[in-house]
């Protein structure tokens, strides 16, 4: 059986992404911005769908359980003309936890503890904040989210966790991955040719 198709949409932008402030489980709510890159990603997935002769119906729709992530997928299902609620949540596509680091700049961050902060900067993937997670157990969980996957899904989640799936699938390395930035208002579809991405 082949592996499932994820649509894979980041979270529009948000007051605390425009300010640099790490979020996490913190939730500030989508700006202006974020909200017509959540629509931008909804008419890029009609298309998709429309090149791929998809029907929407028979997908499965699924978002992280944090606000910003269901408001995008909310104007999402708006632009595909499907009901905005009728969708899953799963906690596993929840965004890396920062733990005492959230709300804080990377400045901040620096000036409060440059030793940790250095020793992060060097260690990404492995090293966690202070009450945090590491990317090594967000790949974790990421990989028992897509091993659960049995059917194409859009999924509406955050940076974070799509670096740790990109990880998880082979396609970049911890490396690679730590610093790669994942653009709202873009979908990225991890099929059976790899990952590509529409914008």
């Amino acid at each position: 059986m082949p592996a499932p198709t994820i649509y894979y949409i980041r979270h529009g932008e948000t007051s605390w992404n425009a300010a640099g402030r790490l979020q996490g489980a913190q939730d500030a709510p989508l700006n202006e911005l974020g909200r017509r890159q959540a629509a931008r990603a909804g008419n890029i997935l009609a298309d998709l769908f429309v090149r791929d002769r998809r029907d929407k119906s028979t997908l499965a729709f699924v978002s992280s359980p944090l606000g910003r992530a269901q408001s995008t997928m909310n104007l999402v299902r708006a632009e595909l003309k499907l009901p905005p609620a009728d969708y899953g949540l799963d906690d596993r596509l929840r965004e890396i936890g920062y733990g005492q680091w959230e709300g804080s700049t990377l400045a901040e961050m620096q000036a409060k503890d440059p030793e940790l902060f250095a020793k992060r900067q060097l260690e990404k993937w492995t090293v966690s904040p202070p009450g945090g997670e590491s990317y090594v157990a967000v790949q974790t969980r990421m990989q028992s989210w897509y091993d659960s996957v049995r059917e194409d899904t859009v999924a509406v989640a955050h940076g974070g966790t799509a670096r740790a799936l990109m990880v998880a699938l082979g396609i970049e390395t911890p490396l690679s991955a730590a610093d790669l930035t994942i653009e709202q208002g873009a979908v990225y579809v991890f099929g059976e040719d790899g990952l590509s991405k529409y914008s």
